[in-house]
């Protein structure tokens, strides 16, 4: 149901980095550069493994309480997000882990971005 999301930063380096990892340790990785010139002088940028479906922007207003989650193919790409955002300044939220409150199988892993979004890697398959 939903096609793309995307997230707010005022640190654009220090969000760019953190997402370049979490990206990577997931088979995913920055697609797409929006040029300012049809942004209005905001810095656009777009993260997907076949197509941008994650954007950040530049902006005054990030916000603590946003929640993205990312889909994650396996429960080891979620460990793998999970270690790569913490290396690039994520902040724990829930290390990997079963999350039964979802149901059973549920695998995932949060950590908090430069910018105070909530970020989980969530892997559905069993395994």
């Amino acid at each position: 149901m939903i096609d793309h999301t995307g997230v707010e930063v005022t640190n654009f380096a220090k969000s760019k980095a953190f997402y370049d990892a979490a990206f990577g340790a997931m088979g995913g990785g920055l697609l797409h550069t929006v040029p300012e010139q049809f942004t209005g002088g905001r810095t656009v940028i777009g993260y997907g493994r076949e197509r941008s479906v994650f954007w950040l922007h530049t902006g005054d207003y990030p916000g603590k309480g946003r929640h993205v989650a990312l889909t994650a193919q396996s429960r080891a790409q979620a460990d793998a997000f999970y270690t790569a955002a913490m290396s690039a300044g994520g902040k724990d939220n829930g290390a990997p882990g079963l999350r039964p409150r979802y149901h059973e199988r549920c695998y995932g892993a949060f950590v908090i971005d430069p910018d105070g979004n909530n970020v989980e890697a969530i892997c559905h398959r069993p395994e």
